[in-house]
C-alpha cells in the first residue's frame, strides 16, 4: 500500500514539474507601439527630430532610400521546441522629403509575413554536377597542361599577344 503511494506522489510531482515545459511561450520584439504617439505625428508638420524625440530612433532605415524609416514590432509564440510562429506583426515607415519633413506614415502588419518553404535538404546551383568521385579524379590528365612545360622541359614563350 506504501508503495502505491510513493508511486502516486512521484508521478503527481514529476507531472507537475514537467507541466510548465510544456506551455507556450510567448515573446514580443522590437519596438513597442504606443498608439497616442504614433497618431500624434502629422505630415506635413513635424521633422525627423520632432519624430526621434516622439518615437525614438527607428528600427532600421530604407536600403535604397535613407529618406524611410522603419518601427518594426513583432510577437510570436511557441509551444515546447517546437518553431517560433509570428502572431502579429507592426511595421510603421515614417517618409521624409529632401528637407527632413515628414510626407506620410503608413503602417503594414502581418501580409508582410513570408512563408519560404525549403526545397529538399539542397540548394540546387547552376553549372556541372559534380560528386566526390569527380571532385577526386576530375583533374586526371589536366596537371601540367596549363603551359607548366613547353616541348623539351623548356617554358613556352608568353611575351606577346597572340
Amino acid at each position: 500500500m506504501r508503495a502505491m503511494r510513493f508511486i502516486g506522489v512521484a508521478g503527481v510531482a514529476a507531472a507537475v514539474t514537467l507541466l510548465p515545459a510544456c506551455s507556450r511561450i510567448k515573446t514580443s520584439q522590437g519596438y513597442v507601439v504606443d498608439e497616442s504617439l504614433v497618431t500624434a505625428i502629422q505630415p506635413g508638420i513635424d521633422n525627423r527630430e520632432s519624430v526621434t524625440k516622439t518615437l525614438g530612433r527607428p528600427t532600421f532605415t530604407g536600403e535604397f532610400d535613407a529618406r524611410d524609416w522603419y518601427y518594426v514590432s513583432r510577437n510570436t509564440t511557441q509551444l515546447a521546441f517546437i518553431n517560433p510562429k509570428t502572431v502579429s506583426q507592426s511595421i510603421i515607415r515614417v517618409s521624409f522629403d529632401k528637407a527632413g519633413n515628414v510626407t506620410a506614415i503608413d503602417r503594414r502588419g502581418l501580409e508582410q509575413v513570408a512563408s519560404v518553404a525549403p526545397s529538399g535538404d539542397k540548394t540546387p546551383t547552376l553549372g556541372r554536377d559534380k560528386n566526390f568521385l569527380r571532385d577526386l579524379f576530375g583533374n586526371i590528365g589536366q596537371v601540367g597542361a596549363g603551359g607548366a612545360g613547353g616541348p623539351g622541359g623548356q617554358a613556352p614563350d608568353n611575351t606577346g599577344p597572340r
